[in-house]
């Protein structure tokens, strides 16, 4: 930022959404600049020292940025807490880091922070975005010296702890995983050359909805000032078709689970206004033409028809997400072959990587220059990575964590000679591209004694518009079942194409029809394993997975020990005696 100020103050670095709500308004990197040394002097003034921790809880939005931004410039270490996090967690977190400070976005969640406050000695200050607190630190900055916040920012070294970033805590509580700034650069500095085709090119820009309290969009935030592409902010999922529209960007970052939705929407979309028939055959023209890519290119008739399909249908999705995404960078969960082909042969890129939040996100990743879809890429510049003869992924390199914060016993169980321990299967092909297969906790071992990784199951299971959730289950048992969640969003439109309109979620849960049409998904599913493998028995929720009840971490991953506890009646139903 400051870079940018000093060598190209007009360039544009931030788009905002204007107080009408329907036009853009642009912050250059001058602009910038002052915004985050007036927020820095507020800082200073509040009392804010150097290392001290100020969490941040709040959706993703400009302020965040600036909180940031400013906090980094005179060297506080922000600490950020997911805004659907609970009491319990809020507390911890706060609690664990040390935070001496505290914004918040809205009066919601101070009531959150007000109902644990009194167990937070340490916690001095409190700022309520949404009340104006951001404007008041920087009037009460104004006395500050400008040179203030220059020493300090030039004070900051690169080895120095740049964030505290918990983990989803699918296992237990959160550990705190500290960052320094180098991690964040070095990385930034190696992604950004990988991908110069996605990041350096004239007109770079992204709309960032993924919560910036998650590694991986704080990275992309990085390597967005770091390459001087324009960044955006929407933090409501009901408007973002219509932030992606004005904004346009030219690549975006999601998990998985957003380009499955984009998908069987647009599916159904397509099949309420009777054209069904035509957009299952564009899918297929998409994936074959995406294949072809791979075997020495398409042919003629391959080409017209991909012509045609794009016509039809996928100008139409992409002018969905701002007519001029090309590329998209997914991580989380694996995205499948099925749907990585389909966006790239509608002409959107995908490109699937892998990291942890130790990590400091991407370790690994497809680029436009070497992809194989079904592959989570080749490691990054600076980035190591081997298979330990039990398949677990271990990780070395610029983006490694220093450590877990206040916790050496982990550390030490974590990190072993130099390399992280994921906790991950996988596999590396000669090429040097990684395939993750699975998790070595979540490994289940049926009665029989077959191991089965739940995930891959439960990823095609759950690509099914009608599915929501799914967990797979059948530890020390005869076979495997699984629990199935049904989509609430997708059920309506699902209902009224096949005459069911009106149905409820209560009534879908036991209806034959939504019955069969589950089986289905999972019978697809059951192709791709062994019968050892395969699904035998499920059963349809009456609760989805969400963050609100536990059963989802803030980075959409199962909390599979809650549920098994939580359900452990249903669980034992699937398995009791016919009759």
């Amino acid at each position: 930022m400051v870079q940018w100020a000093e060598r190209e103050p007009g360039r544009v670095l931030v788009s905002l959404r204007a107080a009408d709500g329907a036009s853009w308004r642009e912050v250059d990197a001058a602009g910038l600049r002052t915004d985050v040394d007036a927020l820095a002097k507020g800082f200073v003034a509040a009392g804010i020292q150097v290392r001290d921790r100020v969490a941040i809880m709040s959706r993703t939005r400009y302020e965040w940025t600036l909180a940031d931004l400013a906090l980094w410039s005179i060297g506080a270490v922000p600490v950020p807490v997911y805004e659907t996090s609970s009491q319990d967690q809020v507390r911890w977190i706060v609690q664990d880091s040390g935070a001496v400070a505290m914004i918040v976005e809205d009066p919601t969640m101070m009531t959150t922070l007000a109902a644990v406050r009194d167990e937070l000695p340490q916690l001095r200050d409190l700022w309520c975005i949404d009340a104006g607190a951001l404007d008041e630190l920087v009037t009460a900055g104004a006395d500050v010296e400008e040179g203030t916040v220059v020493e300090r920012r030039a004070a900051v070294r690169r080895e120095d702890l740049a964030t505290i970033i918990y983990t989803s805590g699918t296992t237990g509580r959160p550990k705190g995983c500290e960052l320094t700034h180098d991690n964040f650069m070095a990385l930034s500095e190696n992604a950004s050359e990988r991908l110069s085709a996605v990041v350096l090119e004239p007109g770079s820009a992204t709309l960032l909805f993924l919560p910036l309290a998650h590694v991986f969009a704080r990275f992309i935030q990085v390597v967005c000032l770091h390459t001087g592409a324009r960044m955006g902010h929407t933090p409501d999922a009901r408007t973002l078709l219509d932030d992606l529209a004005g904004f346009r960007p030219t690549f975006l970052l999601a998990v998985p689970r957003v380009f499955e939705k984009i998908y069987n929407s647009a599916e159904h979309t397509a099949q309420a206004g009777g054209r069904g028939r035509v957009f299952r055959w564009a899918a297929r023209v998409a994936h074959d033409y995406s294949r072809a890519l791979d075997d020495g290119g398409p042919g003629v008739l391959l080409r017209a028809q991909h012509l045609a399909a794009d016509r039809l249908v996928f100008a139409r999705l992409r002018a969905v997400m701002g007519g001029q995404v090309a590329y998209a960078i997914s991580g989380g969960a694996a995205l499948g072959e099925r749907l990585g082909h389909f966006y790239r042969g509608i002409g959107l890129v995908v490109l699937e990587g892998y990291g942890l939040t130790e990590t400091t996100a991407p370790a690994t990743v497809n680029t436009p220059d070497m992809i194989r879809i079904g592959t989570v890429g080749r490691p990054l510049p600076g980035v190591s990575v081997r298979v330990a003869e039990d398949g677990e992924i271990l990780l070395n390199g610029v983006g490694l964590f220093r450590a877990y914060h206040d916790d050496a016993e982990a550390t030490t169980e974590a990190v072993r000679d130099g390399w992280f321990a994921t906790g991950d299967l996988g596999e590396l092909d000669r090429d040097g591209f990684l395939r993750v297969t699975g998790r070595k906790k979540e490994i289940i071992v049926t009665a029989g004694g077959k191991n089965i990784s739940p995930g891959p199951m439960e990823d095609r299971i759950r690509a099914h518009p009608l599915v929501s959730q799914c967990m797979v289950v059948g530890d020390a048992q005869p076979f495997v079942a699984a629990l199935v969640t049904l989509d609430e969003e997708m059920l309506p439109a699902w209902a009224a194409s096949h005459g069911l309109e009106g149905l409820t979620p209560e009534q879908a849960r036991t209806h034959e029809q939504v019955l069969a049409e589950v089986q289905g998904a999972i019978d697809e599913a059951n192709t791709y394993v062994s019968r050892a493998e395969s699904v035998r028995k499920f059963v349809i929720l009456d609760e989805d997975f969400t963050t609100d009840n536990g059963l989802l971490t803030p980075s959409l991953k199962l909390v599979r020990g809650r549920i098994n506890e939580r359900l452990k009646d249903v669980i034992d139903a699937l398995y009791a005696p016919a009759g």
